[in-house]
């Protein structure tokens, strides 16, 4: 008798989700989840499939989805490559099937940490190169004669570096968030507490 294969779990048969449709529960968490989603700049179809694997306590496959979701067969294939892509969707084995069937992350902090690792801290890290690329191009034209593109300079460099801070804390902020699973945001607003007094400061 053949074994398992290693990397794909045997599961137990599930009842057939083409067999049902979805509960008015399932229906409200894939709506919020795929409303919520969609807001963070994903698809919505990635947060309903993945509310439905997630509330289901069987695997299912591609059909089931589709049946239960109404999606297009391409939509539902699309959608759970993305969520693979992204770690939060994987494929196991059911013993006696020959289709694909699909399983959702159930550690929320994992998957939610695997998007900030591999989303959010990209884009910061991208931002502070740009304001400290943009502080040296203002070191180069702050020598002017002229004295308007010297002070014009020198008051866009003060604001940009006020971004770079801003973008340095979060960076800090994330990281710290990434290894401890805690956010202290004492920093921030003390952050914010200075940029506010400094702007009081300037309109009185």
């Amino acid at each position: 008798m053949p074994e398992d294969p290693p990397d794909r779990p045997s599961t137990p048969a599930p009842p057939g989700g083409r067999e049902r449709a979805l509960s008015e529960s399932e229906i409200k968490v894939s709506d919020v989840i795929g409303r919520l989603i969609e807001f963070w700049g994903f698809k919505r179809n990635m947060g309903r499939i993945w509310s439905v694997l997630y509330l289901s306590p069987d695997p299912l496959s591609a059909e089931d989805l589709r049946h239960l979701l109404r999606l297009s067969s391409g939509a539902v294939s699309m959608t759970l490559s993305e969520l693979g892509r992204w770690g939060v969707v994987r494929k196991v084995w059911v013993q006696g099937e020959r289709k694909d069937f699909f399983a959702a992350e159930v550690q929320l902090w994992r998957m939610i940490s695997r998007v900030f690792n591999e989303r959010e801290k990209i884009e910061i890290v991208a931002a502070v190169e740009s304001f400290e690329g943009a502080l040296r191009a203002l070191d180069r034209v702050a020598s002017s004669s002229k004295p308007e593109v010297r002070a014009r300079a020198e008051l866009q460099k003060e604001r940009i570096r006020k971004l770079l801070e801003l973008a340095k804390l979060g960076q800090r902020l994330l990281d710290a968030l990434l290894s401890t699973a805690k956010l202290d945001a004492g920093p921030l607003a003390k952050f914010l507490l200075a940029v506010r007094s400094d702007d009081e400061s300037r309109s009185s």
